[in-house]
């Protein structure tokens, strides 16, 4: 057998650590190595128990104590003090609901390895349908000003024929006789240091305090089908490619009444012919003729919300870009816009006509149009800084 690690270098608290630092630390550990965030992780998985363990252990005065005197063999047997091998899941969840404010004790998460169920505050267990995962495609003119979707999806919904209860029509549930209701047995255990008294999941009702005398054929006792629903979903301005949003009660939902789940929402930006983003710049590319180049010019570019007007000035220099504030995207939070920026090439065609070609002979033989560059021109270099400044 493993030797068990020492609990206050589990939690990574000195002894003399506080109510409060113990609370924090054990937070801290348990949202880094909840399964749901390291799905299939086995070494998570008893990493996440044995700091349940810990701070069961050390949160609680006098387990504390006999545990500060006698070590590990002082609290052996008591409850999660029986190691982390032999934790229920369900009791973790119940016990520390507090330390997370929500209850059923992680808000956020809806399980693993297919639990599936929060504590009411009776103590019975209230099943929690799974979470359902969409991807949605969107255009830059819809993260642009946010959207409406109408989504089909197929998912678990509340029998119509029981309404949700699992129960045949005409048919009741019953107290459970074991746990009289309330979801949970108690078992005292006589160790060394007295009495010990525990509480665990009732094997007969699975927590729910009820039993079920005559199932419902159309769902099996359930409580939930499966059926097509359209799902209204309002997604904000300024989302971005890969980013997920989670709609909370728009999942499936619970067995036999139980909490809905949550709709995770996995946005998939399309691409657009005229724009690139960056961040929450968009970044469009014009060309403009040598003569506009040369005497200067009012250009249109595209926005996302129709067309705006800059001027490019005399003697423009190919690939210079500009900056048009706030006529990006938004920032998700809505605490900014972002800017488009336009980058102004100059165009030169392939071919040309004798009479063009006599002009620019003669435009290259004019002193004026021989490269010249001043101080004033700014090196390549910070050109490429000024773009991005």
């Amino acid at each position: 057998m493993a030797t068990k690690r020492d609990y206050y270098e589990v939690l990574g608290v000195g002894k003399n650590a506080t109510d409060d630092e113990l609370k924090k630390a054990y937070r801290k550990l348990a949202l880094k190595y909840h399964p749901d965030r390291n799905p299939d992780d086995k070494d998570a998985e008893e990493k996440f128990k044995e700091a349940a363990e810990a701070y069961e252990v050390l949160s609680n005065k006098d387990k504390r104590a006999k545990y500060d005197q006698f070590g590990h063999a002082g609290v052996d047997g008591q409850g999660f003090g029986q190691g982390a091998q032999g934790m229920n899941m369900d009791d973790i969840f119940s016990m520390f609901g507090d330390i997370f404010g929500g209850r059923g004790g992680f808000s956020g998460f809806s399980g693993f390895s297919g639990f599936s169920s929060e504590r009411s505050r009776g103590g019975r267990r209230v099943n929690k349908g799974s979470s359902l995962r969409i991807k949605v495609k969107l255009t830059l003119e819809d993260i642009e000003k946010g959207v409406e979707k109408k989504i089909k999806v197929n998912k678990y919904v509340a029998c119509s024929d029981c309404h949700g209860t699992g129960a045949k029509e005409g048919s009741q549930t019953i107290t459970c006789s074991q746990c009289n209701g309330l979801g949970y047995i108690t078992q005292v255990q006589r160790t060394i240091l007295g009495n010990m008294q525990t509480q665990s999941v009732c094997p007969k009702c699975a927590g729910e305090g009820k039993i079920i005398k005559d199932k419902c054929p159309t769902c099996s006792g359930e409580g939930i089908v499966k059926k097509e629903e359209v799902i209204t979903i309002n997604i904000p301005a300024g989302v971005a490619d890969g980013m997920q949003l989670s709609f909370a009660g728009k999942g499936n939902a619970g067995a036999r009444n139980g909490v809905n789940g949550d709709l995770i929402v996995a946005i998939e930006e399309l691409p657009n012919e005229n724009f690139e983003r960056d961040g929450n710049n968009i970044c469009h590319q014009t060309y403009i003729t040598i003569p506009q180049a040369i005497l200067g010019a009012t250009i249109e570019v595209p926005t996302l919300g129709g067309v705006a007007k800059f001027k490019v000035e005399q003697g423009m220099t190919s690939g210079k870009v500009y900056r048009l504030r706030g006529k990006g995207l938004p920032d998700v939070n809505g605490y900014q816009r972002g800017d488009l920026l336009v980058r102004v090439d100059v165009w030169i065609p392939k071919s040309y006509t004798k009479e063009e070609k006599k002009l620019l002979e003669t435009l290259q033989a004019s002193e004026n149009f021989k490269p010249n560059p001043s101080a004033k021109d700014k090196s390549f270099f910070e050109k490429m800084k000024s773009m991005f400044s």
